[in-house]
């Protein structure tokens, strides 16, 4: 996303913890062109003040507890212009999958192979633990995911407890309504006046 904002003319600023995702970014047509700062997303500190800090693909979830999540929150806070906005993009937590904490469904199946999403969920603390499991004739690759979800009604309230309140939700970037059955939001934040 960084990239294509950035060749629009938009001025782009990264935070990313890992070196190798920076490397991924640098080997991209443009994408050495995006200033970024190596650091943990959960509390960092940065000189610039922007009006506009995004936070997509479910990437906050890998925020791995409340607390961290709720820094995450105040730190961005803290690096809003007065109007500026933070947005958001995640799915909206679907606890209804899992049977006595865990799910297994097939995503992909062909003459190829099957493509497997193991996940088990621990609902007292709001976190999935999943595998991506790739069986193929020439071997089986595992991808594995660990999120803590929160839903929506959280995200506001840790909002809140950074002086920021919901300004808009949609289901989706082209502003569809959001309401019972949506999947995903993108939700945008702003401080409080």
């Amino acid at each position: 996303m960084a990239i294509p904002l950035r060749a629009s003319g938009v001025e782009v600023h990264g935070i990313d913890a890992s070196e190798a995702m920076v490397a991924r970014l640098r080997a991209k047509p443009g994408g050495e062109d995006v200033p970024v700062t190596l650091c943990d997303f959960a509390d960092f500190a940065l000189e610039n003040r922007f009006r506009v800090t995004y936070v997509v693909f479910n990437t906050f979830f890998a925020l791995l507890s409340q607390g961290e999540q709720v820094s995450c929150f105040r730190a961005v806070a803290r690096h809003l212009t007065r109007d500026g906005v933070f947005v958001m993009e995640a799915f909206v937590p679907d606890v209804a999958r899992f049977v006595r904490g865990q799910n297994v469904s097939a995503v992909r199946a062909d003459t190829d192979g099957v493509t497997l999403e193991v996940s088990t969920h621990r609902a007292l603390e709001q976190r999935t633990d999943s595998q991506r499991v790739i069986l193929r004739e020439e071997g089986i690759r595992l991808y594995p995911v660990r999120i803590r979800y929160a839903f929506v009604s959280e995200l506001d309230l840790m909002a809140q407890l950074a002086g920021m309140r919901l300004r808009e939700r949609w289901a989706d970037w082209d502003r569809t309504p959001f309401g019972e059955g949506a999947g995903k939001h993108v939700s945008v934040w702003h401080l409080e006046p």
